[in-house]
């Protein structure tokens, strides 16, 4: 299965998008839609800061980052027959949060279980965030 533009748009409006290296709310040089080192394998460079990238290759890391790295995470669980709307969610989760294992308790809960559990992922850094609670609803 594969992102739907909707699912696409989903991530964009969360995350949001910056040109210019930054560092995140930890430390993490970050650029684009949340793409940090751990995507090296998808942009081939070091994410540092004064680097600054075009809209297009944000869009297009975006796309490699969601089509080789966080659907696949998703595809795992293929079993549950997601329908779009759930796969485009639980691929936006999995590129927020790295992954979707702890969430499905690798494979063990419900989709019930699932949609209720998601709720609960709404803290950074120990506190709750009103645009985490937007985002997993």
């Amino acid at each position: 299965m594969k992102i739907s533009d909707n699912g696409l748009n989903l991530i964009k409006k969360f995350e949001g998008c910056r040109l210019t290296a930054y560092q995140d709310a930890v430390g993490v040089w970050t650029i684009g839609y949340g793409t940090t080192n751990a995507d090296k394998a998808i942009t081939g460079i070091s994410i540092r800061q004064g680097l600054r990238i075009s809209q297009e290759t944000a869009d297009e890391w975006l796309r490699q980052s969601v089509d080789k790295k966080y659907g696949p995470k998703v595809d795992k669980y293929s079993a549950y027959n997601w329908n779009q709307n759930e796969f485009d969610a639980l691929v936006s989760f999995a590129y927020n949060i790295g992954s979707i294992d702890g969430l499905t308790a690798s494979g063990s809960r419900s989709k019930e279980e699932i949609a209720d559990k998601i709720q609960a992922y709404n803290k950074a850094g120990g506190k709750v965030l009103s645009g985490l609670i937007r985002r997993r609803q």
